[in-house]
């Protein structure tokens, strides 16, 4: 299911699947490995909707019967950036998809009391002039690390930003497209599952937990 919030693409991955695995990684009972390797998955599942618009050339190949018309990915490579540390446990599905693409880091904090974000170590080329980038982030909650994301990206010259979420609120949506939208570039967001609300305490409802503490455990 595909809605345009303003400027912003949503992208509600419809599929059989993806309700399956998502169904298992709410379960507080699943554990940490299961976890992992369920996020794993729907991810990949995910990367194949947040990829349609990927930019390819056309070529020619050879088969073993006569040449053939096809086509490859475009340069520049397309730029994966998660956001540490929990969109490290999005990395291999979207890679398994995407194996040629480049990969960038950015860390970003969420100050529990202002809900604000801020980058704390970055990973990235300092000219992205013409990318297209795919931001991991497993939950869009508040949508402040999002949103300071991509404006980073932006401000290096990114050309357009698919954000892949396991799952997003409405507050964080609303959030997203409302600090956006003054950026000149096309912003999508695919998402497992649209949730009902965002508690007191920033977190999605009914939502999964905490997707960085459940992909690796509680760090004290």
């Amino acid at each position: 299911m595909s809605t345009s919030v303003r400027g912003m693409r949503v992208h509600v991955a419809d599929h059989p699947l993806v309700a399956h695995k998502l169904t298992l990684l709410r379960d507080e009972r699943t554990e940490s490995p299961t976890f992992r390797r369920l996020a794993d998955e729907l991810v990949t599942l995910l990367a194949y909707e947040a990829t349609r618009d990927v930019r390819t050339e056309a070529i020619t190949v050879q088969t073993p019967v006569a040449p053939a018309q096809g086509v490859r990915l475009s340069a520049p490579k397309p730029l994966v950036v998660p956001i540490l540390r929990a969109g490290l446990g999005m990395l291999e599905g979207m890679q398994r998809l995407l194996p040629t693409a480049e990969v960038g880091f950015l860390g970003m904090i969420r100050d529990e009391h202002t809900l604000l974000a801020s980058t704390y170590a970055e990973r990235l080329p300092e000219d992205l002039s013409g990318r297209q980038c795919y931001v991991l982030d497993p939950m869009l909650a508040t949508g402040g690390t999002l949103s300071a994301a991509i404006e980073f990206l932006a401000e290096r010259g990114a050309e357009h930003v698919t954000a892949v979420c396991l799952l997003a609120a409405p507050e964080g949506v609303a959030r997203v497209e409302r600090d956006l939208a003054e950026l000149a570039i096309p912003t999508t967001l695919v998402t497992a599952g649209l949730d009902q609300r965002l508690n007191d305490k920033g977190y999605i409802v009914p939502g999964l937990g905490d997707a960085g503490d459940r992909l690796y455990g509680v760090v004290s």
